[in-house]
């Protein structure tokens, strides 16, 4: 199946990218590689850009789409690991970094890959297809309160209690293997009431198992420290957020980073001498137009954010 995902935001990225030709520019979840070329299309033979992606097919049709293009890094890894991927490359600081976050069109539209609620299949969910860790194990394998803990915290679904009761009686007859399996459980757990007004009565438990299974959310706080800290003066951190619990991450990271002094407030002067690594430039969140909306009903919840790297003296 082609490697197709629909670009959020794209001009509202690369403008606020304010590539300069010869800079270094990567982009931490590459996808499809549509705003990769858009990038890419703004570089001269000067210019670098570095694509990372930890999902195979993605890492493919990324070197199929840049192809030919120069001074191009494709690596398969976890942006988890943005500073020790730049610095094993020979690189000190970048000028931009983009983050589009959450589960691609390609991923949610393969139904082998388990991640959609609205196709049967096995239940997998990893971005990463090389981990032995799964949506399978957090659904057979915790505990009813993790199940209610993880249910609650990523999926902030109100009948996570009840969800996870009915699971854990389910899988006492045999393991639940499938997407459709799990969809059943839940539609049975969710009162009918419940079911019948707001978004498909699953849609908050796969959001979380799949939180849960690539462990998305513990890993952006760092990762977010790590590409602020290697932006050079000037240079820009485009983040794409598709829901409230990574987007809140996002806003208190840039908000932590823009003022990061610890002194009481009693205090009149600053003495722990902590300065500003970015300065916020959207202090409220880009979002799509009427147009985009239209064109590309999934990026209604996508959320951009941007800062950039400050100078100090």
């Amino acid at each position: 199946m082609e490697f197709r995902h629909v670009s959020v935001l794209r001009d509202e990225c690369i403008r606020n990218l304010e590539i300069r030709p010869d800079g270094v520019y990567v982009d931490g979840t590459l996808g499809g590689a549509g705003h990769a070329a858009e990038i890419c299309r703004r570089l001269s033979p000067q210019g670098r850009f570095i694509g990372i992606d930890q999902d195979e097919e993605a890492v493919q049709a990324g070197k199929e789409r840049l192809a030919g293009l120069p001074n191009v890094t494709i690596v398969r890894d976890n942006f988890r690991n943005f500073k020790s991927i730049i610095r094993e490359l020979g690189i000190q600081q970048v000028n931009g970094v983009l983050l589009d976050l959450g589960v691609s069109s390609k991923q949610l539209d393969d139904p082998e890959r388990g991640f959609s609620y609205m196709q049967d299949a096995p239940l997998d969910m990893r971005m990463d297809e090389r981990a032995a860790f799964s949506a399978y194990n957090v659904v057979n394998e915790y505990s009813k309160e993790e199940l209610r803990r993880v249910l609650t915290e990523y999926g902030e679904e109100r009948w996570a209690s009840r969800i996870a009761d009915f699971i854990a009686e389910a899988r006492t007859a045999k393991p639940i293997k499938t997407t459709g399996e799990l969809v059943r459980i839940i539609k049975n757990a969710v009162p009918k009431g419940a079911r019948e007004d707001g978004p498909h009565p699953a849609k908050r438990s796969f959001q979380a198992i799949r939180i849960e299974v690539n462990q998305e959310l513990t890993i952006l706080g760092q990762a977010l420290d790590d590409m602020a800290n290697l932006l050079v003066p000037g240079g820009r951190l485009c983040v794409i957020t598709f829901h409230s619990l990574e987007d809140r991450i996002v806003k208190q990271t840039f908000k932590r980073l823009e003022n990061p002094c610890t002194c009481p407030k009693t205090l009149p002067v600053c003495i722990c001498g902590k300065k500003p690594v970015i300065r916020v430039i959207t202090k409220k969140p880009i979002v799509p137009t009427e147009e985009e909306l239209a064109d590309n009903p999934r990026s209604r919840s996508a959320k951009l954010r941007v800062a950039e790297g400050v100078k100090h003296p």
